[in-house]
């Protein structure tokens, strides 16, 4: 598998806006990924040091449209720290 394949997109939300001062960047990944890939992927595409890793599994909602039910899939989110100084300048830009 690609080192790509494994960053699907990055997370953009208020909450993980502030975890970026503190060097914490957040993926959505696949469920079948584990941290030692995600570290190995973030490492080689965006050429940064990673401090550690925590992974996050979660739930697809269930929603509704009229009298129809449908849910959205399950998806695993990574929480990626890189040691001191290193920043991801993909996120810094506009």
């Amino acid at each position: 598998m690609d080192m790509h394949d494994l960053l699907l997109k990055p997370i953009i939300t208020e909450k993980t806006t502030m975890l970026m001062s503190d060097g914490k960047y957040t993926f959505k990944v696949p469920l079948h990924a584990n941290k030692i890939e995600i570290r190995k992927a973030v490492e080689s595409v965006f050429n940064v040091k990673v401090k550690s890793v925590a992974t996050i599994r979660v739930l697809g909602k269930v929603k509704r449209m009229g009298k129809f039910e449908g849910k959205r899939s399950d998806y695993k989110k990574a929480v990626v720290t890189l040691q001191e100084g290193e920043t991801i300048e993909f996120f810094e830009g506009a």
